[in-house]
């Protein structure tokens, strides 16, 4: 699924002399301990690659105090000693060992030290990670301030080694002591009301450690009463609830009266006014019903309060809007999004890419998120900003956007080496994953980038603005890129990190990917880090990679013409203005989406040498590709950076809305002297594509090729082109094919439908009668019911009828292009974008029939809500293929941050032992390696999906006021 699935980022670019090998090692220790001192003889094993200098760290947790050393250069800081190689030892073999030894003097207690690390590697590391989870408390659990909160946890060690100690914590500091024995826990009296996010660590007999994922619990400042959200919005006309509960068992029956407190009168309780709590049910929350008139607006407190209890209070906002029902679900939608107690956002309110974390899509992990969701999260708050009129929300989803999914200068640090006559350093894409790494090549001529000077001449920098695709929220894997310069602080760092899977052509599926930094120092991975899994060259070294997901920045651009669009309506254009600038500087650096990915010539490209490099514009086939992508070294002194942009290109990814803001509205206007040229040409040839992919039935094939399996091959022969550019019925992945799932269908013509919605556009309005048409003959919606019965999996057959080489023109009959559905589905969130698209197209062509669709399909999604949003249940086959191998060439051997080995023999679970602490892993996994025949059913709530949710029942709200 998703807008960011494959990102195949070849070509790493040019690269700089190879650096120091990978550390692995062993260490034994020894005292002698006489009672005021000791003498200590510690045994250093390589278990790496050979050394040429090594250096030893560890630590006391006493006032040992050294005296002297030898067979090393010691000294001490603090607590923490270092040994350094003598000139007669600087070397040490792979698996040559090396005795050092010292005299120490101390007090007290002499306890042995337990983590060593060896040239920054820790050492003693398992064959497998130690993995812990939190078992109590659940997630969402409320307790008074002096009440016991029981903490729980199980905790396996690294194969070969045993558990030491579990620990827990919160973002604070320990709760307590280190429990030592099975079962783990402690009980913990918290001294103060607030938020807590509480977690688990475990250590085991090697020194390696690992923690669980945190659970959010909240602390009142006494027995309280309990609400949720804490704030909530309600229209004009319309109805909210919030959810009620006490903090802790009463003795007796307890009753919990909710009134109206102050401000806005026309904000009354009209349900749950009194409820009554038992010392069975406490725990279980009941509903209040807040209910606005039809001419009040601003704020009003309620109070929820019940005797020997705190009392609750909660904050309603009554806003001025048309009144119906579909804005206040979006209203309803939008306080269970931004809930804290429902997960959807990490403690920076990043938006989680899914609630639950056992998911493997597009992220191979729910908690990672993606430039997607956070394109999401700026349309969410520019239709808030439509309906409340309160665009503080937009902005500051926007800035962070800016702040955590945009790599700053410290994270881009060499662009100022940027060659734009010698863009990158040509690597061929490969059909299959075996093919891999591929070859850099520096005899096949790459064209020139005809942007980057007007960019900085623009924007007075080298720096790229525009967001990476993947991000490790929870740094769950352990490299520590975070943002701002982070680069590979490993498992302990705070934050989210950058992180990249996709990388090794058209047939990687998720389940075959290798995760890696996106900021590689080579401290994990192998001897030159990931790269020499990805790229075969002479030499290797430490870089900083990008990668960009058009479709996205695209999302993010439409939202911003959205929010000014609505501002304006309302005479706050000010309150959104320098927001909506950024969004046009995105626009400028999302040309490079535009360019052939070696900046070679659009059209007959039938060799990686005969395709001629480009120069100017003839590089520039004007559609949204798969990506764009930059990096360089690390080192500043090196003196290299790299641009590539992508030869394919799929329908999902036009967006012609946001093309035709950036040419006609001022308001995101970008600064670079041929961006409003380049966006109006983007803007006719996505048209174009869209005529010309759209099969007999109506739903639109494919996309097209500049580069054919990623290599400049000949196509085969009759192939028809657009634009020289070749029909691909699966664009850039194969595994799954990229054009079966229906979302793409329905996010693409949504975008068209609504520049058509805004343009009136005949040939716009041309596309989607046929689209529309197709898509009608193949849903069934019950929406008394909650039935929903769309297409799912798309099955292709033919190409369009002839070629397209000219800017004008009629589109081919495309008789021979067609499309069947194989099989259908439920999905809420697809759903939602549908319907969207059809609500948009009966708004401008006046179709009753879309319009009765829309709405029958928007009821029949609200049946399907829960206390987080709305969901439906699905079943994961997929799920079968966690145990699948993942490729890694013969002779290659290295470790994930948390110690996870990688090797020949890795599977896709293997390297990602983490997910063993995971609540959902058990059932899972079970299915995945034979021992259930049944798939794993899942009810997830992917951000997106509910965002989208939100929005379809905004914009027919407003687009039809019912």
């Amino acid at each position: 699924m998703g807008a960011t699935l494959a990102l195949l980022c070849g070509g790493l670019g040019v690269m700089a002399p190879a650096h120091a090998a990978a550390a692995a090692c062993k260490v034994v220790y020894k005292k002698n301990d006489w009672g005021s001192g000791f003498t200590a003889s510690i045994d250093i094993t390589n278990q790496g690659d050979a050394l040429d200098g090594w250096k030893l760290t560890y630590s006391y947790s006493g006032d040992q105090k050294l005296a002297s050393g030898w067979s090393g250069k010691w000294s001490q800081s603090g607590r923490q000693v270092t040994v350094e190689n003598e000139s007669w030892n600087r070397t040490l073999a792979s698996g040559a060992s090396v005795n050092v030894g010292a005299q120490f003097t101390y007090s007290g207690t002499n306890t042995d030290p337990t983590a060593f690390s060896l040239n920054g590697t820790p050492c003693n590391r398992s064959s497998s990670a130690p993995t812990v989870a939190l078992t109590s408390p659940s997630a969402g659990a409320t307790y008074s301030v002096g009440a016991a909160v029981p903490i729980a946890a199980t905790a396996a060690a690294g194969s070969g080694a045993t558990v030491s100690k579990v620990e827990f914590f919160d973002q604070d500091g320990s709760l307590g002591a280190a429990d030592t024995t099975a079962p783990y826990g402690l009980t913990w009296t918290p001294a103060a009301a607030g938020s807590y996010s509480v977690y688990a660590r475990v250590t085991d007999s090697t020194g390696a450690t690992a923690e669980s994922a945190p659970v959010g619990v909240t602390v009142t400042a006494a027995a309280s009463v309990v609400a949720s959200p804490a704030a909530l919005t309600v229209a004009q006309g319309a109805k909210a609830t919030y959810a009620v509960k006490l903090s802790q068992a009463p003795s007796a029956t307890v009753t919990v009266t909710t009134t109206r407190t102050a401000g806005n009168s026309g904000l009354s309780v009209t349900g749950g006014g009194t409820l009554t709590f038992t010392p069975q049910n406490w725990s279980t929350a009941q509903n209040v019903t807040i209910s606005a008139d039809a001419s009040g607006t601003g704020q009003a407190t309620f109070t929820s309060a019940a005797p020997g209890y705190a009392a609750a209070k909660v904050t309603a906002t009554e806003v001025a809007t048309s009144g119906d029902a579909y804005t206040q679900r979006f209203l309803d939608q939008y306080n269970k999004i931004k809930d804290p107690a429902n997960g959807y956002f990490s403690p920076e309110g990043i938006p989680y890419h899914s609630v639950e974390t056992f998911m493997v899509e597009a992220p191979d992990h729910g908690h990672e998120t993606t430039s997607e969701a956070y394109s999401y999260l700026i349309w969410l708050e520019a239709m808030y900003g439509k309906v409340t009129q309160n665009w503080a929300p937009f902005n500051a989803s926007w800035a962070l956007m800016e702040k955590y999914m945009i790599p700053t200068h410290a994270d881009q640090p060499t662009n100022s080496f940027y060659n734009a006559s010698k863009p990158a350093t040509y690597a061929a894409e490969h059909p299959a994953v075996s093919d891999y790494p591929s070859l850099i090549d520096g005899s096949v001529p790459v064209g020139q980038d005809p942007i980057a000077s007007e960019l900085k001449s623009a924007y007075g920098t080298d720096d790229i603005y525009g967001m990476h695709w993947l991000q490790d929220v929870d740094n769950v894997y352990g490299y520590g890129n975070t943002p701002g310069g982070g680069c590979e602080q490993g498992p302990g760092a705070d934050g989210p990190s950058y992180i990249n899977t996709y990388q090794r052509g058209s047939q990687e599926s998720v389940f075959e990917t290798v995760p890696q930094p996106t900021c590689d120092k080579f401290a994990f991975g192998g001897t030159n880090g990931y790269l020499d899994l990805f790229i075969k060259d002479s030499s290797y070294a430490k870089q900083w990679k990008f990668t960009d997901a058009p479709d996205a920045d695209a999302r993010a651009i439409q939202a911003a013409y959205w929010a000014n669009a609505w501002a304006k309506d309302q005479g706050r254009s000010g309150d959104v203005s320098a927001t909506v600038a950024k969004a046009g500087k995105m626009g400028d650096y999302l040309r490079y989406s535009f360019f052939d990915k070696y900046f070679k010539k659009i059209g007959d490209c039938h060799s990686p040498s005969s395709c001629p490099a480009g120069t100017g514009k003839d590089s520039e086939h004007y559609l949204l590709s798969w990506y764009y992508a930059w990096g360089g070294a690390n080192d500043t002194n090196a003196g290299w950076a790299w641009r590539i942009g992508d030869g394919a290109s799929h329908f999902g990814y036009q967006n012609p809305l946001a093309a035709y803001a950036l040419v006609n509205d001022a308001a995101l206007a970008p600064k670079g002297a041929t961006a409003k040229a380049d966006w109006g040409k983007s803007l006719t040839r996505q048209l174009q594509l869209y005529k010309w992919l759209q099969s007999a039935e109506g739903a639109i094939a494919g996309g097209v090729t500049n580069s054919w399996e990623g290599s400049y091959s000949t196509p085969p022969a009759g192939l028809t082109e657009f634009f020289g550019m070749a029909y691909d019925w699966q664009p850039v992945y194969h595994d799954p094919p990229s054009n079966q799932w229906f979302g793409f269908q329905a996010w693409s013509m949504e975008r068209v439908a609504e520049y058509y919605q805004v343009t009136g556009d005949a040939s716009a309005k041309a596309i989607l009668d046929k689209w529309v048409a197709w898509a009608l003959s193949q849903t069934t919606v019950d929406p008394s019911t909650g039935g929903i019965r769309i297409p799912s999996t798309l099955k292709w057959t033919g190409q369009p009828d002839a070629n397209w080489a000219t800017a004008t023109g009629m589109p081919p009959a495309n008789t021979g292009l067609h499309v069947s559905v194989q099989d259908y589905t439920d999905d809420v969130g697809v759903a939602a974008a549908y319907a969207k698209t059809l609500t948009y197209y009966a708004a401008k062509s006046g179709d009753a029939g879309a319009k009765q669709a829309a709405k029958d399909l928007l009821d029949a999604i609200w049946k399907h809500t829960d206390a987080k949003g709305v969901s439906v249940q699905e079943t994961r086959s997929d799920y079968k293929r966690l145990a699948d191998p993942v490729y890694v060439p013969s002779g290659w051997s290295g470790k994930m941050p948390n110690g996870d080995p990688i090797n020949s023999s890795s599977t896709f679970m293997s390297i990602r032992s983490f997910y063993k602490s995971d609540p959902d892993y058990a059932r899972a996994w079970a299915y995945a390696s034979g021992q259930s025949s049944t798939a794993p059913v899942f009810t997830y709530h992917r951000f997106w999906a509910q965002a989208d949710i939100a929005l379809a029942m905004a914009d027919y709200g407003r687009l039809f006021n019912e």
